[in-house]
């Protein structure tokens, strides 16, 4: 499934346009985003929780030359599925 399968699936369920089914997918991406950009966890009960993980800096080496690297810290997104979805799978 992709977003736009996704919106026509809300939209269906809500009974809204196709339109309307993309701002509601929209708004709730944007809050998703909004709350882990502010290094907040974002918790949907039933559904699973976004968080930031901080990966410190550390030495790596470069396969094809064999050249020791340094890679910055750095933040990624984190997903942690909730149980009652993972009992949907």
């Amino acid at each position: 499934m992709n977003k736009q399968d996704l919106v026509k699936a809300v939209a269906k369920e809500l009974g809204t346009s196709k339109a309307q089914g993309e701002r509601s997918v929209n708004a709730v991406l944007c809050g998703i985003a909004k709350g882990v950009k502010k290094d907040k966890n974002v918790q949907l009960i039933g559904f699973g929780s976004f968080a930031v993980k901080k990966r410190k800096a550390r030495t790596a080496r470069n396969p094809q030359t064999g050249e020791t690297i340094k890679v910055k810290a750095s933040r990624t997104v984190g997903f942690k599925v909730g149980k009652k979805f993972k009992a949907m799978v």
